[in-house]
Order: C-alpha cells, then structure tokens, then sequence
C-alpha cells in the first residue's frame, strides 16, 4: 500500500518548553519530513544562522511579507514578529511530503483555518522551576522584566490546549519524542490518508473471490 498522503504537523508550545528542539529532531531522524523554516523580525541568537535556523528580516520586510500574502500565519510575539512562508509548506504538501511547523498557538490556530487536516501537538514543560531554568539558559540576554513577561504570555497559552489533537510533557526528551514518533506513526495510519486504500482493498476482494471460487 502506498504511503500517506501529506499534511501539516504543526507543534507548539510555550517559549521554552522545548518544542523547536522536538521539530528539528524529528525532521532529523525522519528525512522524508520537511522542516518549515520560519521568518522573524528578532535578532539571531549565538549559534543561530540566517536561511537555516529561521529567515531573519528587519521589520519593513517582514510587513511586505504581509502585504503581499507571502505568509500562511503569522504573529507578533514578545514584541517580535513570526511567521510561516506559504511557498515552502504549499511546495512540501504538493509533493507528497509531512511538513513539520514549529510555530506558536495563534499560528497554529492560522493553520489549522488555512489547510485541510493539519495535525496539531502542544509540548508542555515539566514543570515552571525547569521552564524557567530553559529560558534563563537560552543565551538571549533577556532581564528579569523579560522573563516574567514570558512566563505570563505561558499561562495564557496553557488555554489552548483543548484545541490541540496532542499533548507532551517534554521532560525526558527521548521520551518525548518516542511520543511524538508514536503520533507520527498514528497519524500516518489514518483512513483518510493512505492515497492508495481503496485499490488495495479493490485487490484484497479480487483475490478473496478468486480464492472462494477455486475451492467451490
């Protein structure tokens, strides 16, 4: 039976919750997946590249983005702009492909209103004592203000779990993504999704007749 046909796999999360880690490790272990490369108007982190960890853009460029409707979602988020390229995902769907998004609940919330059947998974954090020490962690320079205003953008967002299909506790990460490879799994098992189905039963009953008559 051919393979699934494709969809969105969007995972979102609270700001450190860990959820950027999760997509990427998952695209890595499965490279038939496609990995949705955000834009944003925040300056990069250490480590971070420009075209491989997210599109970095000033804010003018983020707008024409906008305006030309160049972005299937988008948000303002701690004062910086996120969005989600619609070429790349539409490309990715058109050839067949999973594209993994790593976005936050109000593009999640975009997606889910934009494409048909997207999958949707929020990854919680352990606890706010870890939350805290991942953020304190990131390297961003952020002062206390920061941190506390993230925090509280975080107990927001704990609202919009029950629109989610999934939820993870990301506190042992193997075990968190055995969980979202199991949903990976799952996901790709659906009715719904198996281009090929209907031929392969149309096959199995040829076969059963063909069967039952031989022996009459």
């Amino acid at each position: 039976m051919a393979g699934p046909g494709p969809f969105p796999l969007v995972i979102a999360a609270p700001t450190g919750a860990g959820k950027t880690s999760l997509a990427r490790a998952l695209v890595d272990r499965h490279p038939e997946l496609v990995f949705s490369l955000s834009a944003t108007t925040r300056a990069p982190r250490p480590a971070e590249s420009h075209d491989v960890d997210y599109h970095f853009v000033d804010d003018a460029g983020f707008q024409r983005l906008i305006e030309t409707g160049e972005l299937l979602e988008w948000a303002e988020v701690h004062g910086r702009r996120y969005g989600t390229l619609r070429r790349g995902v539409l490309a990715a769907l058109g050839k067949g492909q999973i594209v993994v998004l790593d976005i936050d609940v109000q593009g999640a919330r975009m997606v889910r209103a934009s494409l048909p059947a997207p999958v949707l998974v929020f990854v919680l954090p352990p606890s706010v004592a870890e939350l805290r020490r991942r953020l304190a962690s990131r390297g961003s320079g952020e002062d206390r203000l920061e941190l506390h205003r993230r925090l509280r953008t975080a107990r927001h967002e704990l609202d919009a779990v029950q629109e989610f299909d999934y939820v993870i506790v990301n506190d042992d990460f193997e075990e968190a993504m055995s969980r979202l490879e199991a949903i990976l799994l799952a996901e790709r098992c659906r009715v719904h999704r198996l281009t090929q189905l209907s031929a392969t039963l149309q096959t199995l009953r040829a076969d059963i007749d063909a069967t039952v008559e031989r022996s009459v």
